[in-house]
């Protein structure tokens, strides 16, 4: 028998094996580069919010800003204080939440336990779809439909309340809290669904029992994750909440938030004043902010992972 075959067999398998590992070592090194890159950028944002804050927090002060209770900024006398914009914050998101976390775990629950496959691929297509809608959608249409309905229902002088653009916002942060909530669902392994239905469960026992625990910390990271887009969202806030800089002592008000206010004061502000450095400090806490809760929920998510995959 020859051997040149089976020697012009290895050298190809050897060829093959050894385009493999360049192939992998490739995609290693741009996936670690886009990770870096990441990072930087990151860091970057984080360095053009400060520098552009350090007027402001030289002048006027971090802690000042963050207890003050009254925003007149363009007044003699100008005034910086958050509280207004956070209590604001707050409320919308509170209401937000509210009106998400138990419709979007119940969907997850519904989608990734009892839907079968032809409604579970709608069902995603229509969470996907929501996703893809611009924030401004939403506010034309909370502004026809929502606006004189609070008004009325609620017996208020206005619509243009925290309550209506939580509401709304609350709606936008659904396929967030839907889609993480059902992979971590999914993730559960299926020996724990029928160690349960083996004890005697039902499947609504089991969800409830065995599921819904086992995927708590994913359903937290999904939440966390909602919170983080309802305090950053601007859009919907700044059609729908009123605008008013005052201290809300419940949702029913018209209201002011942190991301609203840049939004609505930095095209009329002096480049370079502190005005305009002051608004940058409102963009360097909410920065912060989000860049916890995400940094939290994402820690929690590889818990969960780490957690399945032993």
């Amino acid at each position: 028998m020859s051997i040149e075959p089976l020697m012009t067999a290895r050298g190809r398998t050897g060829r093959a094996a050894a385009i493999r590992r360049t192939a992998e070592a490739v995609t290693s090194g741009l996936i670690r580069a886009s990770g870096w890159v990441s990072i930087l950028i990151l860091a970057a944002i984080a360095s053009f919010l400060f520098l552009n804050a350090s007027r402001a927090l030289q002048e006027v002060g971090l802690l000042t800003m963050l207890t003050g209770d009254s925003w007149y900024p363009t007044s003699n006398d100008a005034q910086f204080g958050f509280i207004p914009m956070m209590v604001g914050t707050a409320w919308v998101t509170v209401t937000a939440l509210v009106t998400a976390v138990p419709l979007g775990v119940a969907s997850a629950v519904y989608i990734s336990e009892f839907a079968d496959g032809r409604i579970k691929e709608v069902s995603k297509s229509i969470i996907e779809v929501m996703a893809a809608i611009p924030s401004v959608v939403y506010g034309l249409l909370g502004i026809a439909l929502l606006v004189p309905n609070v008004k009325s229902v609620f017996g208020l002088d206005t619509g243009l309340t925290a309550f209506t653009a939580g509401l709304v916002v609350g709606i936008m942060v659904l396929p967030t809290i839907v889609s993480i909530s059902e992979d971590a669902l999914h993730a559960v392994p299926d020996a724990l669904r029928q160690g349960s239905a083996a004890l005697g469960n039902t499947r609504w026992q089991t969800v409830w029992k065995v599921v819904l625990p086992s995927a708590s910390s994913g359903i937290f990271a999904a939440v966390m994750l909602g919170m983080g887009r309802a305090i950053g969202e601007t859009m919907v806030v700044l059609m729908l909440a009123g605008n008013a800089g005052i201290i809300p002592g419940n949702p029913f008000e018209s209201v002011r938030t942190m991301p609203g206010t840049i939004a609505a004061e930095m095209g009329e502000v002096v480049r370079g004043g502190l005005h305009y450095s002051v608004l940058f400090v409102t963009g360097l806490v909410l920065f912060a902010v989000t860049f916890a809760i995400n940094l939290a929920a994402d820690l929690v998510l590889e818990r969960q992972r780490k957690r399945w995959s032993r």
